[in-house]
């Protein structure tokens, strides 16, 4: 019965004509060092610079033609502090014998030792004395294990003698011990090897051809007519690329930009404010009655310093008014006595509403389509989905025919834009909006929460001159992007994790 020869060697001819001549040469090298050969040993056969050799035999290994080995050697050298170990003994060791003798007081052997502390800390360690209290001046007991020890040459010396002589330590943890007491010097180096693999010998068998080869056109090839006669390397679009890691900004840094875009596009002006505001403006104009439970000392960060921050008398009177009987809204307010000095109390915002409802005030009139993204603080439990500082997001749109369906369609839109279909509006109660909505999206199986959103009751707009009605909104902007991102934890967001920083996409 014949024998069938199947032909293999296509994929060989295709892999040797992408070799470069200094992969070729590496290649014969090896072949000719039995398969195995240290970077400097290459560098010898192949006349090949130093980092031509390691260039190609990276090369090499993407094509697994051959394969990189490293091997990390630690060599000692004894110091100035290790020779005088040498010399005069360990110094545990030589106060050990002096309270041998007699001499265990402290106050007696620090006259005689300027290392007594180093010393008395490795005699506790190795167990080879106890300190007594019992009398006003602590003194040394030299215990069993310690008496013992005297009449012993110790496994430091032995490892630093075995080091001076240049031999290699028998105990290599002694040695990194004697490392950190200064006593030896610890030096790394690399050896590498390069090693020829099965399919690597397959090509220098099959025969290798060395020929010059122009890897890069240039100017000079073209103007001397050598490109005519010349052979070009053939590109090998599967071989290996290491990826590249260019610079880029942080990707909540590039959410905000991309949020901030979005309602420049829709027609809104970013407005900012500060991070320490009095209850006043954070809370008692929006409407919340000031025995609310986010006003607790567990929930809202408050300021010492400054403890208090000033306020317009007049129109402290007229949410005063508000909260006490509703003032001339309509409202009957929340009946209980309003406490100014409660108001003036400072706190770092817990809402970027402040932001808002402050321009809503220096800006009576319509219309007005603002935003603001900044950070805020409230006394939460960290979590995966909770952080006592974070960002929100924001905004109003004040103009005299707003309502309801304008403000769910306007969130809808900005969701949209985001790249989330999958939302629901549900109906939510807020202390200075009404009607109130909440907006979720549908985030690993489950609906999250991204914000609220409502109109601002009278009891807000009305004391500050404003008749028109205003729709206001505040979303939660890491918990977009934990969706985007796909993250189920709020806090990787600003974890130093390099390699998710790395391949987070660019939104």
């Amino acid at each position: 019965m014949g024998t069938m020869e199947v032909n293999t060697s296509d994929g060989t001819d295709d892999l040797v004509e992408t070799l470069s001549t200094a992969e070729k040469k590496v290649l014969l090298a090896l072949d000719e060092h039995d398969g195995r050969a240290s970077p400097d040993e290459l560098m010898e056969t192949t006349g090949l610079e130093q980092v031509k050799v390691m260039n190609a035999s990276s090369w090499l290994q993407s094509k697994g033609l051959a394969a990189m080995e490293e091997d990390l050697e630690s060599s000692y050298q004894v110091t100035e502090e290790g020779q005088r170990f040498l010399e005069e003994d360990l110094p545990e060791v030589q106060v050990l014998k002096l309270v041998m003798d007699g001499t265990n007081r402290f106050s007696e052997l620090r006259e005689q030792r300027d290392d007594l502390d180093i010393a008395i800390g490795w005699l506790m360690r190795k167990h080879w004395c106890t300190i007594d209290k019992s009398e006003g001046d602590k003194s040394l007991v030299p215990t069993e294990k310690g008496e013992k020890a005297v009449g012993e040459e110790q496994p430091e010396i032995v490892v630093l003698r075995q080091i001076a002589n240049g031999e290699t330590p028998d105990d290599p943890d002694m040695a990194e011990t004697l490392v950190q007491r200064n006593a030896l010097t610890e030096n790394e180096e690399i050896t590498r090897t390069v090693i020829l693999s099965g399919e690597g010998r397959a090509v220098v068998e099959q025969g290798l051809e060395i020929r010059e080869e122009i890897a890069q056109l240039s100017p000079e090839h073209i103007q001397s007519g050598a490109w005519k006669d010349a052979a070009f390397r053939k590109y090998d679009v599967k071989s290996f690329a290491p990826v590249l890691h260019p610079g880029k900004r942080h990707p909540l840094s590039r959410l905000i930009e991309r949020v901030r875009r979005i309602f420049v596009e829709m027609g809104f002006q970013e407005i900012t404010g500060g991070y320490v505001e009095p209850c006043f403006w954070d809370m008692d104009v929006l409407f919340i009655p000031q025995d609310h439970p986010a006003r607790d000392m567990q929930d809202t960060f408050y300021c010492s310093r400054p403890a208090e921050l000033p306020i317009d008398d007049e129109l402290l009177e007229n949410i005063k008014a508000v909260h006490e009987t509703g003032g001339d809204t309509g409202s009957t307010g929340w009946r209980y006595d309003f406490d100014s000095e409660q108001a003036r109390r400072v706190v770092l915002r817990t809402h970027t509403t402040v932001n808002t409802i402050r321009y809503l005030a220096e800006h009576p009139e319509p219309p007005a389509k603002v935003f603001s993204i900044g950070r805020v603080f409230r006394r939460e439990t960290i979590d995966s989905t909770h952080l006592p500082e974070f960002y929100q997001i924001e905004g109003i749109v004040h103009e005299e025919q707003a309502n309801f369906r304008q403000l769910i369609g306007l969130l809808t839109e900005f969701y949209r834009k985001l790249g989330f279909d999958n939302i629901r509006l549900r109906p939510a109660y807020y202390p200075y909006t009404e009607p109130s909505m909440d907006v979720e999206v549908r985030w690993h199986d489950r609906w999250m929460e991204l914000g609220g959103s409502g109109i601002f009751r009278p009891e807000v707009t009305e004391p500050l001159g404003i008749r028109e009605p205003v729709l206001a909104w505040g979303l939660g902007l890491e918990r977009i992007a934990m969706e985007l991102y796909g993250l189920h934890d709020i806090r990787q967001l600003y974890l130093s994790d390099i390699e998710w920083l790395r391949s987070a996409p660019m939104l």
